[in-house]
């Protein structure tokens, strides 16, 4: 279809509440708009005063998780490439620390021509540079900017007022605002109450926007007449307040929004065409397998960051996008790896037909996922370990058939007289801890005749990264005699990224983190293979 010269903005705000689920609404409308033929990208401003998620807790705020170029970034971003099966880039995340680091930096290079440096103008224009970049690439017709927060409060206030200019100099039909709101319902008066989404609209209003789309969630259906009140105190047509219920599934709400026209009145108040039929048929075939299993597995997912299953979102995503391509249900058995004991893996792990040794970080845990990977190894029960878990693979073998009994990270014991795991060379002079360790995209070599080859199908593959610590090559040579074969290497580094069990079913340990790559449109491979083993073990 023909495409626009200039991109058209679309910003998504949220209100009364956080956690409504902005990141899956501007997913899903992404979602629908590329269905349409549209070249769409979606990009996260995060008002916290971090310059990356990359040092935070999973407690704190979840998963982080790395885009292609290297950036620690926010969750959203990993359902925005879910959906739009398309990569992201550092490009694609904003947060208030990085945009207060590069205007200070400026100031201190004497860029501002000894102007005094304030949030007006100074920070507000290094957003808008931020939220621009995007879409003067070429490359987009449409850019979803998400602002994280809920409007009001004060971290948010910066980028409010950076969108309000952005719309004036757009110009008409060039940028559309949606705010997502809730609309709780009182049980006690049997009433859905909308005075909290005027309250929000209002606050929006007194930023000088105004919400051009209500998105709105609640727990039951709005009534004609509640809808006809919220566009009537929130200055909105009747036709844009679209409601948005829970679904059964995540991937079931761009079909909820399409059913109310929601990508039609989006392309309307943007002026663009909506005679394209949208094209949704790799989803429909997705949905259908993955609504109607023909199987169902267990999964046991050992972990130290298991109470918070936003932790390891990614993961629990790629088990959803190849158990449908399985046609098959993933039932994922949360362990948490420090209640794991010597006489109670057996119980703990009974009945699960394979084990994810997950990935993660400190010496918290760490013995319960050592004992986890020695009971799997040596009961035949497939598993997989991601970063850290591959790590943990490697010190139990070490411990257990090497005969090394303080085998050990450097990570967790720098005295240990066997580090299987250690800091590469350039790793260890490093103070810093954010965006200093090894992140990204990376080549890894397969070896012909490994389990991992056929399940890639290929003997080169770009793997992304999030990890500092390495498997230590000076073990190479008995950890292939006695069976626990590195397969996969870097080929300008010649670091292990690959473990496998040579006479296991199913024992591989991957550096890297498949889960990244895993979309609704491209089930990953190793979670495919992964789910199969656990199939035929059950």
């Amino acid at each position: 279809m023909e495409t626009n010269k200039t991109a058209k903005y679309i910003f998504v705000t949220g209100g009364v509440t956080s956690s409504l689920g902005k990141g899956i609404v501007a997913s899903s409308l992404g979602m629908l708009l590329e269905a349409r033929g549209y070249r769409v990208t979606i990009q996260k401003l995060d008002p916290y005063i971090n310059v990356d998620p990359g040092t935070l807790n999973p407690y704190e705020h979840g998963e982080c998780y790395v885009t292609e170029d290297g950036a620690e970034t926010d969750l959203d971003l990993g359902h925005y490439e879910r959906y739009l099966n398309r990569p992201t880039s550092k490009a694609n995340s904003v947060t208030t620390g990085r945009i207060y680091q590069s205007v200070i930096e400026k100031e201190r290079r004497g860029d501002y021509l000894g102007k005094t440096v304030q949030v007006v103008p100074h920070i507000t224009n290094e957003i808008k540079r931020r939220i621009k970049l995007l879409g003067n690439t070429g490359d987009y017709d449409i850019i979803i900017t998400e602002i994280g927060g809920t409007v009001g409060d004060i971290e948010s206030l910066p980028y409010i007022e950076t969108i309000r200019q952005l719309i004036w100099e757009l110009g008409d039909h060039n940028s559309l605002v949606i705010h997502l709101t809730l609309v709780p319902y009182l049980a006690a008066s049997g009433e859905l109450k909308t005075k909290p989404t005027q309250h929000s609209v209002r606050t929006l209003m007194e930023s000088g926007i105004n919400a051009n789309v209500l998105v709105t969630r609640t727990e039951h259906h709005l009534s004609k007449e509640v809808k006809a009140k919220l566009a009537q105190f929130c200055n909105v047509r009747k036709e844009n307040v679209i409601e948005c219920m829970d679904a059964d599934t995540i991937y079931d709400v761009p079909f909820l929004l399409h059913e109310q026209e929601f990508d039609e009145v989006v392309l309307k108040g943007l002026d663009l065409p909506t005679n394209q039929e949208p094209d949704f048929t790799v989803w429909k075939k997705f949905l259908a397998s993955h609504k109607n299993p023909a199987n169902e597995v267990e999964i046991a997912l050992v972990g130290k960051y298991v109470s918070l299953h936003d932790s390891y979102k990614s993961i629990t995503e790629a088990f959803t996008h190849a158990g449908a391509a399985s046609e098959t249900k993933v039932k994922v058995r949360w362990v948490y790896s420090g209640d794991i004991t010597e006489e109670n893996v057996a119980e703990v792990l009974a009945g699960v037909s394979g084990v994810l040794i997950a990935p993660g970080f400190g010496d918290r845990g760490i013995l319960g996922k050592i004992i986890a990977a020695k009971y799997t190894r040596q009961n035949n029960i497939p598993t997989l370990g991601i970063c850290l878990g591959m790590q943990i693979m490697a010190i139990e073998f070490a411990r257990n058939v090497l005969g090394y009994e303080k085998a050990d990270s450097t990570e967790m014991d720098l005295s240990t007289p066997h580090p299987v795991i250690s800091l590469m060379e350039d790793q260890k002079d490093i103070s810093d801890k954010g965006g200093t360790m090894r992140l990204g995209n990376w080549k890894c070599h397969l070896e012909e005749g490994s389990k991992i080859k056929d399940i890639y199908g290929s003997t080169e593959i770009l793997e992304r990264h999030r990890h500092r610590y390495e498997f230590n090559s000076e073990y190479y040579n008995e950890f292939v005699s006695n069976g626990l074969i590195p397969v996969g290497k870097n080929p300008e580094t010649d670091l292990v990224e690959i473990l496998e069990h040579n006479e296991h079913p199913y024992y591989i340990g991957v550096q890297f983190h498949p889960e990244y790559k895993s979309t609704v449109a491209s089930p990953h491979p190793l979670f495919i293979s992964f789910i199969e083993a656990a199939l035929s073990n059950k």
